[in-house]
C-alpha cells in the first residue's frame, strides 16, 4: 500500500466535472427555442425533433437550437 493514499481518497485527480461527450449544460433538454438566424423566428423545442430538421416558416433557413 502506497503511503500517500492513506486518507481514502485513491489516486483520482477529482476533476470529474467535464461537460461530457454531448456539451454538458448546452446539451440537447426539455426546454429551449429553436431560433432562425436569418429573420429571428422562435418557436419552442419539440422533444425528439432536432432543430436542425425544421425550417423557419418565415423564410425557409434551417433553424438551431438555443
Amino acid at each position: 500500500m502506497n503511503s500517500n493514499n492513506r486518507d481514502g481518497r485513491g489516486m483520482g485527480q477529482g476533476r470529474g466535472q467535464g461537460a461530457g461527450r454531448m456539451g454538458g449544460a448546452r446539451a440537447a433538454g426539455a426546454g429551449g427555442d429553436c431560433v432562425c438566424t436569418k429573420c429571428g423566428h422562435r418557436e419552442p423545442h419539440e422533444r425528439g425533433v432536432p432543430c436542425l430538421q425544421k425550417k423557419c416558416p418565415q423564410c425557409g433557413t434551417t433553424l438551431i437550437r438555443e
